[in-house]
């Protein structure tokens, strides 16, 4: 690895550390330059869970004040996250490499539709605070399906999860994006303890770079983040998804 690559696996960690504990899909910066420098998939996939796992404990810490009250929420919630990211993470590890590289531009493609309706989503939300889904029963359910979606690959889960308990919390948003933070946190967490005990497509320079900019990333999302310009942020998004999209299909 030279020096160049370096810069630039770290800065987009930087960035992927910002944006998800922003609202998330930062993996769909750091998967695409980790592509483009000829990693394969999984591999990419991999050391990108481990070096983002910083990034959400840095940005849950920076988001602290909105956690206050929210422990014994974060503990009952978590648990679903944590058998989600599990069994995401086995499979990715069971599954061939081939069905990782056909299931993840489809991923992908559904994560951009996700960032492009963001806007529509979050005033719809707004709109219907007053009045929240009677889904806490449900709730842990889905909190699992998405884990399991993170735990296996994980673009736009922060986006999932900020809908999900937006629609059944009756809470201010903030701090529902703080527990996100902290459900995403852990998944990629157990996620990524899964993938160190496997040993398996773990490229740790990678990983390494990774942590130290999205940990930098998370801090920085948690005090500056709210004045990044979101159409610019959700315009890089879009187009490095369409870039990692072509790379895994061509």
């Amino acid at each position: 690895m030279d020096a160049a690559e370096a810069v630039a696996i770290f800065a987009a960690g930087g960035a992927a550390g910002t944006i998800n504990t922003i609202v998330g899909s930062g993996t769909l910066l750091t998967f695409p330059v980790l592509l483009g420098f000829g990693y394969a998939p999984v591999t990419a996939n991999v050391s990108n869970t481990i070096g983002l796992v910083p990034g959400s404990v840095s940005g849950a810490v920076g988001y602290r004040p909105e956690l206050g009250g929210q422990r014994r929420r974060a503990l009952w919630y978590g648990l679903a996250s944590v058998a989600g990211g599990i069994t995401g993470a086995i499979l990715l590890l069971v599954l061939p490499a081939s069905a990782f590289k056909k299931i993840v531009p489809v991923f992908i493609g559904a994560a951009l539709v996700l960032i492009v309706l963001q806007p529509w989503l979050t005033r719809l939300l707004a709109e219907r605070r007053a009045h929240p889904f009677a889904t806490h029963g449900a709730l842990p359910l889905g909190l699992f399906a998405v884990g399991v979606y993170g735990g296996y690959f994980g673009a736009a889960q922060g986006i999932l999860l900020l809908g999900m308990l937006a629609l059944a919390l009756s809470d201010d948003l903030h701090r529902i994006n703080a527990l996100k933070n902290v459900l995403a946190g852990l998944t990629n967490l157990v996620a990524g303890l899964v993938f160190v005990i496997a040993a398996s497509h773990v490229s740790w320079t990678v990983a390494g770079l990774l942590a130290v900019g999205s940990a930098i990333g998370g801090q920085l999302g948690a005090k500056f983040g709210r004045r990044l310009p979101p159409a610019v942020l959700r315009a890089l998004i879009v187009a490095v998804g369409v870039v990692a999209i072509l790379k895994l299909v061509l």
